[in-house]
Formats: C-alpha cells, structure tokens, sequence
C-alpha cells in the first residue's frame, strides 16, 4: 500500500500543474506570435525596398532623358511645413 499523501498536498500539485501548463502554453503562443511578427516585418521591408529601388531608377531614367534632351532634371524636394503657434500677448489674444 502506498503511503497515504494530504490531501491539501495533492491539490497543491494539481495547481501547480494547471499552472505550469498554462505558462507552457502561454510561452507557445507567445513564441509563434513573434514568428508571425517577424515575418510581417521582413515582407514589409522587402515591400519598402522594392519601392525605394523603383524611385531611384526612375530618378536615373528621368536624369538620363533628361541629359539625352539636352536639358535638366532636378529632382522632387522633400515636403516639409514648419508651422509655428504664436501665442498673443496678454489680453490680446
């Protein structure tokens, strides 16, 4: 006969168990989101680099018929607004 074990014991076990389970399946769940995330971001950064790649060939054709037709090609400049709150004076605003 096995010696008998608390049953106080035996509960402990069982939650720590239920416990260890669930951090197991926490841990997969945890790892397989990473994996999904990762390769988000490597399609995303091919994406961007296919998009890049395609900017600058067209800024090199551009300066090429531009060159070809004896003119120039000055590329975009970047957008940019600076905005600047003045706040008025006391009792003015």
């Amino acid at each position: 006969m096995a010696p008998k074990v608390p049953e106080s014991v035996l509960k402990k076990q069982a939650t720590q168990a239920k416990i260890a389970e669930q951090a197991k399946q926490a841990s997969y769940e945890a790892k397989q989101k990473k994996r999904q995330n990762k390769k988000d971001a490597i399609a995303s950064a091919e994406k961007y680099a296919a998009e890049y790649k395609a900017a600058e060939e067209a800024a090199v054709t551009n300066r090429r018929e531009a060159k070809a037709k004896g003119g120039f090609y000055v590329p975009p400049m970047p957008k940019l607004a600076l905005v600047i709150r003045i706040r008025g004076t006391i009792g003015v605003s």
